[in-house]
């Protein structure tokens, strides 16, 4: 036997069990990995509370739970190529990352070795956000000499994004609460609150213009961004809704990014040029508390379960 978080009924965290299941192997052209650490997205806990959006990514409950994981390959199925027991792995498994173990039927999309001088905690944070980021940057172009808002700054895919945006020699301005001013400054981000006024007072901050946005909350940044003359090219969202407003580009997260640009990421952290932080780490045993944190939207940083 071995433990996985599951749920039978669609709520919040209350719904979220961790149990004892018959221990999965590796079959034909699968993986198994043995996870020690495992990143929480936004997106999880909206898969549990939301039955439509759940059903839109092919997930209905009883299901398991969680996206990001890391860890190391303990068993490798017949014609699996590419790798081997004892290598130190990171990737995506839709409704299964959080257990012991994860199962994974195309090694080549979904999971990557871990870099030397990546740890598995680190690595866990990344398949989502990383490539979140690093499509939204590359999606509105960002370069030197731009101006670039930042929609929920400080969050996962936000803080990546500002450092991103940052080496590409722009100018930031990310959107946050007041108590996360401090930390986006040390990102090289100047702040401004979020909440009704913005592009006022984002104005007032560039009065040279703003040249690009990126989205990452809603839509408060990108209709900012249009009000102060951006071009609805130049603005990406990633949590838009159905209705992102007209002409913006609607990043769909990691399947707009490829894996060198995670690669990409993963350097960059290993040289130091990009900082990830982990704002909590909950053993598996907590998942119910890790989620509340995850759900209550104002988390600096990443959320990892450990086990």
């Amino acid at each position: 036997m071995s433990r996985a978080v599951v749920y039978e009924t669609h709520g919040g965290p209350e719904v979220l069990e961790l149990r004892q299941v018959t221990e999965p192997h590796a079959g034909p052209g699968e993986v198994r990995v043995r996870v020690r650490a495992a990143g929480l997205n936004a997106m999880d806990g909206l898969f549990v509370a939301n039955p439509a959006m759940a059903s839109a990514f092919g997930i209905a409950p009883p299901a398991g739970f969680g996206y990001d994981f890391a860890g190391v390959l303990d068993e490798v199925g017949d014609g699996a190529t590419g790798f081997a027991v004892g290598d130190r792995v990171y990737g995506g498994a839709m409704a299964k990352a959080v257990a012991d173990f994860v199962i994974v039927s195309t090694p080549a999309d979904t999971v990557w070795r871990t870099p030397e001088g990546l740890s598995d905690e680190i690595a866990s944070t990344l398949p989502v956000a990383g490539m979140t980021a690093a499509a939204v940057v590359s999606a509105i172009g960002v370069g030197a000499g731009d101006t670039v808002l930042v929609g929920g700054a400080a969050g996962g895919v936000g803080v990546l994004t500002v450092q991103l945006a940052r080496l590409a020699g722009a100018a930031v301005i990310g959107t946050a609460s007041e108590a996360t001013f401090d930390f986006l400054r040390k990102l090289g981000a100047e702040p401004v609150a979020y909440g009704d006024g913005l592009a006022d007072r984002v104005r007032a901050m560039a009065p040279g213009g703003v040249s690009a946005a990126a989205d990452l909350f809603g839509t408060e940044a990108a209709q900012a961004a249009l009000a102060l003359g951006v071009a609805p090219d130049r603005i990406a969202t990633i949590a838009a809704g159905p209705n992102p407003p007209p002409g913006v580009r609607a990043i769909r997260g990691g399947a707009d990014a490829t894996p060198a640009d995670l690669e990409q990421v993963a350097r960059r952290i290993i040289a130091g040029d990009v900082m990830v932080l982990i704002a909590a780490r909950f053993p598996i045993e907590q998942i119910r508390d890790a989620v509340a944190l995850q759900n209550d939207r104002h988390v600096h940083g990443k959320i990892v379960i450990t086990l």
